[in-house]
C-alpha cells in the first residue's frame, strides 16, 4: 500500500478529534443541529432501522447518545450491538460514516446527561413512552402542559432512561470536491491506534 500524503491526513490519525472539529465548524457556520446523526440498528429479523438522533458527547474513544431503554433502538442494540452512524453537512460538503459497537453506559452518565436537558425535554421523557402505540396526542400534550405548570423541581432521571456509548471500529471522513474527485479517508481500529486508507471516490 502506497504511503498517504501527510496533507491528506491533516497531520493527525485521530478521526474522532477531526470529527469533533467538523461538528464545531458546522456549529460556527450556523448550521442547525450540527450534531444530528442518522443512527442505524439491526433487528433480530436482520432488517435495519434508522432514526435521527443528537450526539451528546464525544469522548476520546467513543460517541455518547441518550435513549429511553424501552425503544426499538435500545432493544435492537441489546440483541445486536453493531450499529452504523451517518453525519451529513451538505452545505459544507462533508459526511462522516461510523461503524462500531454500542453498549449501555454507566448510570451516573445517564443521570448527568438527563440533568443537562431543558425542563420541557425532561418532562417529555416522563410523559411519553416513545414509540409505543397511542390513540391520541392530546392526553400527552395536556399532561405535559400540566406538569410544566405545576412542577417546582426538575424530575429525577427515570430508571428506564439511559446513555449509550458507541465505540467505533471504522470511521470514514468524506469531503466533497468540485471536480468530483472527492476525498475519502477510511480509519480502521488497529489495537489502540488507527490505520488509515485513502479510498477512490
Amino acid at each position: 500500500m502506497a504511503p498517504i500524503d501527510p496533507q491528506i491526513l491533516h497531520s493527525t490519525c485521530e478521526p474522532l478529534v477531526e470529527l469533533g472539529e467538523w461538528i464545531e465548524e458546522a456549529r460556527a457556520a450556523g448550521l442547525p443541529q450540527p450534531g444530528s446523526v442518522a443512527f442505524v440498528t439491526v433487528g433480530t429479523d436482520g432488517r435495519p432501522s434508522a432514526r435521527t438522533v443528537t450526539l451528546k458527547r464525544l469522548e476520546d474513544d467513543a460517541l455518547v447518545f441518550t435513549s429511553a431503554l424501552w425503544t426499538r433502538k435500545a432493544r435492537e442494540i441489546e440483541a445486536n450491538p453493531h450499529v452504523a452512524l451517518l453525519f451529513h453537512w451538505p452545505s459544507l460538503g462533508r459526511q462522516a460514516h461510523v461503524a462500531g459497537e454500542a453498549a449501555l453506559a454507566e448510570r451516573a452518565l445517564a443521570e448527568e446527561l438527563f440533568d443537562q436537558r431543558d425542563l420541557l425535554h425532561q418532562l417529555q421523557s416522563v410523559v411519553s413512552r416513545q414509540g409505543e402505540p397511542i390513540d391520541d396526542l392530546d392526553p400527552l400534550r395536556n399532561r405535559l402542559a400540566h406538569l410544566a405548570e405545576v412542577q417546582e423541581t426538575a424530575p429525577a432521571c427515570p430508571q428506564d432512561w439511559g446513555a449509550l456509548r458507541v465505540r467505533p471500529e471504522a470511521i470514514e471522513l468524506w469531503s466533497e470536491s468540485t471536480d468530483r474527485i472527492h476525498e475519502r479517508r477510511l480509519f480502521e481500529r488497529d489495537g489502540d491506534s488507527w490505520a488509515v486508507t485513502l479510498l477512490s471516490p
